[in-house]
């Protein structure tokens, strides 16, 4: 199977105008890719202006498409109003913001400083605020309809997870506020989705998490049960379903896309997999030897 087939029809975004925040590389630069391929308008920003340009050059030139870079850091609300006027101004309109800008760290929460943090806390949780915040006020303020916000959150949103404690903390905040403006602002024509991301390998990302030969260590495909990490394909597949017009009726949902990496977790008997065939066999002849008894 070709897990890196494209899914829509050509032109199935044509019209739109969609902002991505940490647009400039990996899975952020994957659903920029297909959005522009779709024929959207895209704008991309992040703290890395140098870095946000390269990525709309190549991109332009591999697509054909418009690529807007955007200089913003997210945890600034007045960097965030600023943004957004640039993207008007260049495209006369906004219809999908997408908050992908994420930062985290693997530590004992004891080993965290309170600034590193406050650091994670800011860039997902303040920062998804900050734009959902100018980007609705936009739209409710014009009554511009069929406005789109698209979250990415993390299956540890609703599960918590040791070790990555300020993104837990904060991607839950993002899951609640999803649903929460789901139905406060459904009445302006505005819908709010989320997709939760298993394993989607990326360099930067998991080389600054799993440094080393820690990656090789805690191999992220052996916790899934369909035993592959994702392809970046698979997700902005999903990504520009939930912000087309296909998925109009779709809103306040989190969509997981994990090869059911959170539910082999969650199951308090999965560990049980590691038991050898011949263990089982055994284990069955014991239960049928204490029936017959």
């Amino acid at each position: 199977m070709n897990f890196s087939a494209k899914m829509l029809r050509d032109d199935a975004l044509k019209g739109k105008v969609i902002v991505i925040t940490g647009g400039g590389s990996g899975l952020g630069k994957a659903m920029t890719k297909y959005f522009m391929e779709l024929g959207a308008q895209v704008a991309i920003t992040s703290r890395d202006l140098e870095k946000l340009k390269a990525t709309a050059s190549e991109l332009e030139s591999e697509t054909g498409g418009q690529c807007l870079p955007i200089q913003c850091d997210v945890r600034h609300y007045d960097q965030v109003e600023v943004m957004l006027a640039e993207v008007i101004k260049a495209y006369g309109k906004a219809d999908v913001l997408l908050n992908n800008a994420a930062g985290n760290f693997i530590s004992p929460t004891e080993r965290l400083s309170a600034n590193a943090f406050d650091t994670v806390v800011d860039i997902v949780l303040k920062g998804t605020k900050n734009c959902t915040l100018a980007y609705g006020k936009h739209w409710i303020d014009t009554k511009q309809q069929n406005a789109v916000v698209l979250n990415i959150v993390t299956t540890y949103a609703w599960t918590g997870s040791a070790y990555v404690v300020p993104s837990a903390t904060a991607k839950a905040g993002v899951l609640a506020m999803t649903r929460s403006l789901a139905v406060e602002w459904a009445k302006y024509g505005i819908r709010t989705n989320a997709i939760a991301p298993g394993p989607f390998p990326t360099k930067g990302a998991w080389d600054r998490l799993l440094p080393g030969d820690l990656a090789e260590k805690f191999d992220m495909a052996k916790k899934v049960p369909l035993k592959r990490v994702g392809d970046h394909q698979e997700l902005a597949n999903l990504a520009a379903y939930l912000v087309s017009d296909f998925s109009a009726y779709i809103n306040g949902e989190v969509v997981v896309i994990d090869g059911g990496e959170w539910l082999k977790g969650a199951g308090q008997f999965n560990l049980l997999e590691a038991i050898p065939e011949e263990m089982w066999d055994m284990l069955e002849a014991m239960i049928k030897s204490k029936k017959r008894n």
